[in-house]
C-alpha cells in the first residue's frame, strides 16, 4: 500500500479523471487519455508550471501533508489506573478532574508561566495569519498561553520604516505585540518574536526588545512543513518590487520589464517571495544568542524543524550549552502558509520518530550531568489526547505542545460566526444554539463575568472562538490526566502511554501494551 497520495489533492486543486482506478506508485490514471483537459497535477503543471508546486488558494488556507506515516501518535494509547493520585491527596472528594493543574512554568528562572501546556509556535507573514491575528492574539492572551510572531512580519510590512538596512518603526509588528499585551491577564502567557536571516539583518528582534518591550525572542532554524525559507504569494506589483528592494528573493523578477508586461496583461497573477536558507554554525549560534541577551532579551528560544538527526542533535546540544530557555522541535507534515506541497509530504523526520530521537538525546544530556533545556514538541497536534501523548512521549523534559493549524481554524470559525451573526445569515447548524454570541459561544457567560460587559462586547468573535476551543482542550486534558491519576503536568510520565504495535514500541521505547505492568501483575497473581 502506498503511504503517499500522488498527483491529485484538494491542496493543489487537482483530481484524477478515473478516480477509482489510479496507479498507486505514480498517482496517474490507469488509462491516461489523449484529449484529457488535465485535471490532475501533471496536467495542471503542463499549463501552470511552478504555480502547482504550492497549495492553493493562497492566503485563505492552512495546509498539512496527506502522507500516512508508518507510526503516528494514534499508535499509542493512554493508560489509566484505579489507584493512587499524583499531585493531590488520595481522596475522592479532592482528586477530581476539575482540580487538575494544567499550569506550566519554563525558562532559566521559571519566570514564564502558562495556564495551559501549549503554545502557537510561529505564524508570520502569511495572509491567513495576518487576517486572523486579532482573534489569535487576543484569544491566546486571554487564555494565558504563548504566541510566537513568526518570520518576515517586518519585511512584509509596506509601512515599516527601514533606514540603513535596519528597522526603526513598524505598523504590523507593533500592532501584533500590542494586541497580545493589552489582553494579557495576571502575567500568564507570553508573546515571542521570531527571526530568520532577513529579520536578523533588519534588526527585527533588537527593535522588538528596545521599542516594543518584548522580553522573549526566538531563533529560527526551520519548521516541520519545509526545509527551505518562508514563502508567500504577492498579488501587487508595487509590493513585489518593494520586497525585491528590501533584499528578498522575488520570482519572477518584478523589476524586469518583460515580467512587468506579462504581469500587467494577466499572464500570471502572483509573484513568489522567498526567504533564504540558514547556514547554521556553532560559533554563529553562540554569537547571536549573546547578542540578543546583550540587547536586553530576558529569554531566548530556538525553533527547529524535521531535519536529519544530526541537526536535531546540534539543536539539543547547543540549547544546553548556550542556555536556550525553550527548544521547539517540529515534526514533518504540517504548515500554516505556503509550503511546497510535495516537500510537505515527502521530506523530513515524522513527529513520532523525531520526538523519540529528541527524548534519547535529552536523556544523554541528563546522564552526562549537562543542563537539559525546556522543550516543546509540534507536528500535527489538535486535541487533548494528542497533547497528553506528546507530553508523555517526552516526559519529563517536554513542557509544551506546539499547535498552529488548529488554533487558526478555531479563530477563523469564530470570526466567520461573528460575521454571520452581523449579517443575520447564520446556518442552521449554528443557529440551533442561538442567534447571538452569548448563546452560541459556550464560554460567553464566564468571559462576560470576568471581563465586564463592555470589554466582552468589544471582543472579536475570532478571539472567543479560540478561547472556547482552548477551554475544551483544557477540560478534556484534565479528564485524561485525572484518569491516569496525574493531577499536574509535571507528573505525566512515559509510562502513562503504551504502544499498540511492536513497531511503535521498538521505535519509541514506549512499552508495548501487552508488556505493560506484566511483572507486577504476575507477582500480584502469584502472591
Amino acid at each position: 500500500m502506498s503511504l503517499s497520495r500522488v498527483n491529485s489533492s484538494a491542496a493543489t486543486l487537482t483530481k484524477n479523471r478515473t478516480e477509482e482506478s489510479i496507479v498507486p506508485t505514480s498517482g496517474m490514471c490507469v488509462t491516461c487519455v489523449d484529449g484529457c483537459i488535465g485535471m490532475c497535477e501533471i496536467g495542471k503543471s503542463a499549463y501552470r508550471g511552478h504555480e502547482v508546486i504550492y497549495p492553493q488558494p493562497f492566503g485563505v488556507i492552512t495546509t498539512a501533508g496527506e502522507k500516512t506515516y508508518p507510526v503516528d501518535y494514534s499508535h499509542f494509547n493512554i493508560m489509566g489506573t484505579a489507584v493512587g493520585a499524583h499531585g493531590l491527596p488520595e481522596d475522592s472528594d479532592r482528586a477530581i478532574f476539575p482540580a487538575v493543574d494544567l499550569g506550566v512554568r519554563l525558562g532559566h528562572d521559571k519566570g514564564i508561566k502558562f495556564r495551559y501546556p501549549w503554545i502557537i509556535p510561529g505564524i508570520g507573514s502569511t495572509n491567513v495569519a495576518k487576517n486572523n491575528w486579532e482573534g489569535i492574539a487576543i484569544g491566546s492572551a486571554l487564555a494565558g498561553t504563548g504566541l510566537t510572531i513568526g518570520e518576515n512580519v517586518v519585511g512584509m510590512d509596506p509601512e515599516a520604516v527601514i533606514k540603513d538596512g535596519h528597522v526603526v518603526d513598524t505598523v504590523d509588528l507593533k500592532n501584533r505585540v500590542r494586541l497580545y499585551k493589552e489582553n494579557q491577564r495576571d502575567g500568564y502567557g507570553a508573546i515571542i518574536v521570531q527571526a530568520n536571516i532577513e529579520d536578523t539583518r533588519l534588526g527585527t528582534q533588537e527593535y522588538a526588545i528596545e521599542k516594543l518591550g518584548v522580553s522573549i525572542v526566538e531563533l529560527k532554524w526551520g519548521q516541520g512543513a519545509k526545509d527551505i525559507g518562508g514563502e508567500v504569494k504577492i498579488r501587487d506589483l508595487g509590493k513585489a518590487q518593494l520586497l525585491h528592494k528590501r533584499g528578498y528573493i522575488v520570482l519572477p523578477n518584478p523589476t524586469d520589464p518583460h515580467v512587468i508586461k506579462a504581469f500587467e496583461r494577466g499572464a500570471f497573477k502572483e509573484f513568489e517571495r522567498h526567504s533564504r536558507v540558514g547556514m547554521v554554525s556553532e560559533e554563529g549560534f553562540a554569537s547571536r544568542v549573546a547578542e540578543l541577551r546583550k540587547a536586553g532579551a530576558k529569554y531566548v528560544f530556538l525553533k527547529t524543524g524535521a531535519y536529519r538527526p544530526i541537526d536535531l542533535a546540534r539543536a539539543v546540544k547547543w540549547s544546553s550549552k548556550y542556555g536556550i530557555d525553550l527548544l521547539t522541535v517540529d515534526g514533518a507534515g504540517g504548515g500554516t502558509g505556503m509550503s511546497p506541497w510535495r516537500m510537505m509530504n515527502e521530506w523530513g523526520v515524522p513527529p513520532v520518530e523525531l520526538h523519540s530521537m529528541l527524548y534519547d538525546y535529552l536523556e544523554m544530556l541528563r546522564k552526562r550531568g549537562e543542563k537539559v533545556p525546556d522543550v516543546a514538541v509540534a507536528g500535527g497536534f489538535t486535541f487533548e489526547d494528542q497533547i497528553f501523548k506528546g507530553l508523555a512521549m517526552g516526559a519529563p523534559y517536554v513542557k509544551l505542545v506546539g499547535m498552529a493549524r488548529a488554533p487558526i481554524a478555531a479563530a477563523m470559525v469564530g470570526k466567520t460566526i461573528g460575521r454571520a451573526i452581523a449579517e443575520g445569515q447564520l446556518p442552521v447548524y449554528v443557529e440551533r444554539f442561538g442567534s447571538n454570541r452569548d448563546d452560541i459561544f459556550v464560554t460567553s457567560a464566564d468571559l462576560r463575568k470576568d471581563l465586564g460587559d463592555l470589554a466582552f462586547e468589544r471582543l472579536p468573535t475570532g478571539a472567543i472562538g479560540l478561547y472556547t476551543y482552548y477551554e475544551r482542550l483544557a477540560q478534556g486534558l484534565r479528564q485524561l490526566m485525572a484518569g491516569s491519576r496525574k493531577f499536574g503536568c509535571s507528573h505525566i510520565a512515559r509510562s502513562d502511554i503504551a504502544a499498540l504495535t511492536k513497531e511503535a514500541a521498538d521505535l519509541s521505547g514506549i512499552t508495548y501494551i501487552m508488556d505493560v505492568d506484566h511483572e507486577e501483575a504476575k507477582a500480584l497473581m502469584n502472591g
